[in-house]
């Protein structure tokens, strides 16, 4: 029993690896600069890791993948607020269901968005001492956000016709 659960730590670890990789390309190489940082669509990666995986184990792969991201383009006073955003996004999501795109994960989307615009809206009055300043980016978080929920539901959509979820390929590296 102990090997069996430490096969499945060691399968989820990797796999929350993989998807802190497609975090950090997603969020560092398809991006758009703005005043203050860059919209991307990691956070769509996110979503999926956390869709796919264990919840603390997709909060580690986005909260890894998204602070690799800021810190490796030269944003690195945003890595910690980043590691605590995108860890509380991906706990807002399920593992648990036979499908990625169902009611919770898509309900979930709301609550992200909500999360990152508050959590980067907060962080950059913190870090910036400005409140008003600190609104200048909360469309910029808000497009980021619905382009994120676009590429999940697209990815979801696309998974989900394949039963992606039953496939033996699925089944042989998750086990929650």
């Amino acid at each position: 029993m102990e090997r069996k659960k430490t096969q499945t730590h060691l399968k989820n670890m990797v796999l929350a690896a993989l998807f802190a990789a497609m975090v950090y390309v997603f969020t560092a190489f398809v991006k758009i600069p703005t005043h203050q940082g860059y919209i991307h669509i990691g956070d769509g990666m996110i979503y999926l890791a956390a869709a796919l995986l264990p919840t603390p184990y997709a909060m580690a792969a986005g909260a890894v993948g998204a602070a690799l991201s800021d810190y490796l383009s030269g944003y690195a006073i945003w890595v910690l607020p980043t590691m605590l955003i995108k860890a509380l996004t991906a706990a807002l999501f399920t593992c648990k269901k036979d499908t990625i795109l169902n009611k919770r994960n898509l309900f979930s989307l709301f609550p992200a968005s909500v999360v990152c615009i508050a959590g980067y809206y907060l962080a950059s009055a913190a870090i910036y001492g400005d409140f008003g300043a600190a609104l200048a980016d909360v469309p910029t978080n808000f497009i980021q956000s619905l382009c994120s929920a676009v590429l999940f539901a697209a990815l979801g959509k696309s998974l989900d016709k394949m039963h992606f979820k039953k496939s033996p390929l699925f089944a042989f590296f998750a086990h929650h």
